[in-house]
């Protein structure tokens, strides 16, 4: 039956046939003409432009235009095959094309007399495979090739794809070349028609884009440069107008939901904290305890994001919003990410506390409440009592690990979730705790010094309330930052070891880092904890792309030997890493602590919650294996005493890279948000509406957060009004249908949960 129209939602299969729809859908994932034509041109070459050979590099998978130089036919030695008889002779075939800047070989072994024929010296062509290196010459071997028309009268659709104007190279596979997608795009845009546009036609008119059956002829068929900006212009609209509207109805029905009110209580425990503090909150401290103090009196659930620098005293704001829920005869809970920091929490917040943590007790005051800690490594009878105070109430401040998430954990009436570093958690984490609430949904407070890329993106599209601490309390001191380049100059890592023994011979104490334990530990594993368990949302993905892998990162227990016995030699050092007994590790920690050891040589089990105000200086070593976040983290372990700190970041990673790059940024500024901002300008954003890191089902292909920042405000402004006068969105089908496009039901219930 022959098909008349083409429509988005039809199957590949129907269009471009069963076997070329099945090759898209094992390479790409596509399955639908929508897929396929969202699957963007990633750069486009204008006749006559060729790309620059000199800039391939090996492994990489290649699509080049380049002009063929020279063809030689040479002789292969002659192959007897296994059952013997008479020798074959054999030939290849190598062709050196150019860019005018470089020259790449091409090597074909077999039907030379066939390949001859296309393959002619001053013919132009794409080829596409992966380079190799074969006696210091790059090369690619039986590339898969397209000569261009030599004049545009051999084929008209030829000429278009190839020798036209603009020739679009969308991202390929090893096994589906660009110009196999360009002939499948050309199939699929013969006979489409678009009737649900998911930008309604008057803010088209309004912000003057193209409709979008127009703008994918654009992207892939375009006549000139203005063709492609204006079909990208479109594209970046649609994508921030879906996305907002989508969470713009999420906030709605989030809004809607219950949450008992938590309104101050005058004279409660609450009042009586703050009147017992020993120094004085920042102004910041009250300006955002006020903020948060109104969201917990609504009866919409408050999701808010605390952002502060370390140090700048999170906790203490934290503090007072969980005794405002505990005056209000709920509980509150904080969930960190490690054993470490819960126990530090515990320690500081009891202390900080002191008898209004000790309800039940004859010091305690009247109004006072209970303290609890739950970690993997509570005995059974504490744990025992610990359920118990958390079931029945007389647990207003529960503090623990994982171990909260699992099901005999539940509360009389848990009002408020805070979460300590938030990156360390998965949404499905941070869902299960929030789902211990009874009857209502709970007030739910994320802290955090430097978000993660995804965390960025949603306060970008406005998801998240944000609070800040930008002001420092009194006692922080200035810590100063500073690459060492241990290749380069391998002085400067001996001047390194050299401060680390000025500093602990001043009666101050140092921390040296590295990315792994050790022994017999994989590689590829991250620094645990006991507590631990995966997570669905990365705090610090792998390095982006074109960074090469060197050695393996170095590790505690080999550092550490070395150090003892070379560098650091005479001074106290001991050892942490989160596969140690929770007892050594508070062994460990207490002996630091109290100043019976002079240099720790730790794994991240210390990027969040240990307090040493003694220790002024830290060594990262390999520090361009960890993300900006993580270094920001650690450092903010030192200067929290009266002496400065000084913070080396040793590495391999030579000037320029994109490691070094990242080193340096963090080194120049100790801004946590402007350094995730950094970290989201080079890694991207990942799919901020699912777990998916990428694919074709990434949610964003065009937009970028950061450089369209007013683009997403102003569509956030439009998916308000739009969703105002049409909650349903029954005048608008194409935005709705894009926007179940998008979001499909695992990336819904995420959100729903994030």
């Amino acid at each position: 039956m022959l098909r008349v129209v083409t429509t988005l939602h039809d199957p590949l299969v129907e269009v471009l046939g069963a076997t070329m729809g099945r090759k898209l859908e094992r390479a790409f994932g596509m399955e639908t003409v929508q897929d396929l034509l969202r699957h963007y041109p990633r750069r486009y070459y204008t006749r006559g432009e060729v790309t620059n050979l000199s800039e391939l590099r090996e492994k990489d998978h290649v699509t080049a235009l380049a002009i063929v130089k020279d063809v030689n036919r040479k002789p292969l030695a002659p192959h007897r095959n296994a059952k013997g008889g008479k020798p074959q002779t054999r030939e290849m075939l190598e062709v050196t094309v150019t860019d005018g800047t470089g020259q790449l070989k091409l090597a074909f072994f077999g039907r030379v007399g066939y390949l001859m024929r296309d393959l002619k010296p001053g013919a132009s062509g794409m080829f596409a495979g992966t380079v190799s290196t074969f006696r210091g010459t790059r090369q690619l071997v039986h590339p898969e090739f397209e000569m261009l028309p030599a004049h545009a009268s051999q084929g008209e659709d030829a000429a278009a794809d190839f020798a036209g104007q603009m020739v679009p190279v969308s991202p390929a596979s090893s096994k589906v070349s660009t110009w196999v997608i360009s002939r499948c795009v050309r199939t699929a845009l013969q006979e489409l028609q678009i009737t649900d546009d998911p930008v309604p036609d008057e803010l088209r008119r309004k912000y003057d884009l193209l409709p979008l059956e127009a703008t994918l002829r654009g992207i892939h068929r375009p006549h000139e440069p203005s063709d492609v900006a204006a079909a990208q212009k479109r594209l970046r609209w649609e994508e921030a107008l879906v996305m907002q509207t989508a969470l713009v109805r999420r906030r709605k029905a989030a809004a809607a939901m219950p949450a008992v009110p938590r309104p101050p209580e005058d004279g409660g425990v609450a009042a009586e904290f703050d009147a017992s503090l020993p120094f004085e909150l920042t102004d910041g401290q009250r300006d955002v305890g006020k903020t948060i103090s109104r969201d917990l009196s609504c009866a919409s659930p408050m999701n808010r994001l605390l952002l502060g620098e370390v140090g700048s005293g999170k906790t203490v704001v934290a503090v007072r919003a969980m005794l405002q829920v505990v005056d209000s005869g709920g509980q509150a809970v904080l969930l960190a990410p490690t054993e470490v920091l819960a126990q530090q929490h515990y320690r500081s917040i009891t202390a900080m506390l002191g008898p209004l943590a000790e309800a039940g007790t004859i010091h305690a005051p009247e109004r006072a409440t209970r303290v609890a800690l739950l970690t993997g490594s509570t005995g059974v009878k504490k744990r025992r009592g610990v359920l118990t105070d958390a079931l029945t109430g007389d647990a207003g401040i529960l503090i623990g690990t994982h171990a909260l998430l699992e099901d005999q954990v539940q509360f009389a009436d848990l009002g408020l979730v805070v979460i300590d570093e938030q990156h360390r958690f998965g949404v499905e984490q941070r869902d299960a705790l929030r789902e211990k609430a009874k009857g209502s949904r709970p007030h739910v407070l994320v802290m955090t010094a430097t978000p993660i890329p995804r965390t960025v993106a949603m306060t970008v599209f406005g998801d998240l309330e944000i609070s800040t601490l930008s002001q420092m309390p009194a006692g922080r001191s200035p810590i100063s930052t500073h690459v060492v380049p241990a290749v380069e100059k391998p002085r400067y890592l001996a001047r390194a070891w050299q401060r680390v023994r000025e500093e602990v011979e001043a009666g101050r104490q140092a921390y040296v880092v590295c990315p792994r334990i050790g022994g017999d530990e994989p590689d590829e594993d991250p620094e645990t904890d006991p507590d631990a368990s995966p997570s669905d949302e990365a705090g610090d993905p792998a390095p982006p792309p074109g960074e090469e892998e060197r050695r393996p990162p170095l590790a505690v227990l080999d550092v550490a030997p070395a150090l003892a016995e070379g560098p650091l030699s005479g001074l106290r050092t001991s050892i942490l890493h989160g596969k140690l007994h929770p007892d050594e590790k508070d062994r460990v920690m207490s002996a630091f602590k109290n100043g019976d050891t002079d240099v720790l040589i730790s794994t991240t089990v210390i990027e969040v919650g240990v307090d040493v105000p003694n220790s002024t200086v830290m060594v990262i070593m390999d520090a361009d294996r960890f993300g900006v976040s993580q270094l920001h983290q650690l450092r903010g372990r030192i200067g929290r005493g009266q002496h400065a700190g000084l913070c080396l970041l040793v590495t391999e990673s030579g000037p320029g890279s994109p490691a070094r790059t990242r080193l340096e940024a963090v080194a120049e500024t100790s801004d946590g948000f402007a350094l995730s901002r950094i970290d989201l300008a080079q890694r991207r954003e990942g799919d901020v509406l699912g777990d998916a890191q990428s694919g074709s089902r990434q949610s964003l292909k065009m937009l970028r957060l950061l450089r369209d920042e007013e683009l997403i405000a102003t569509a956030r402004e439009e998916a308000m009004a739009l969703v105002d006068a049409d909650p349903r969105l029954a005048r608008y089908r194409g935005l709705h249908r894009a926007i179940n496009t998008m979001l499909g039901p695992e990336r819904a219930e995420y959100l729903d949960k994030s």
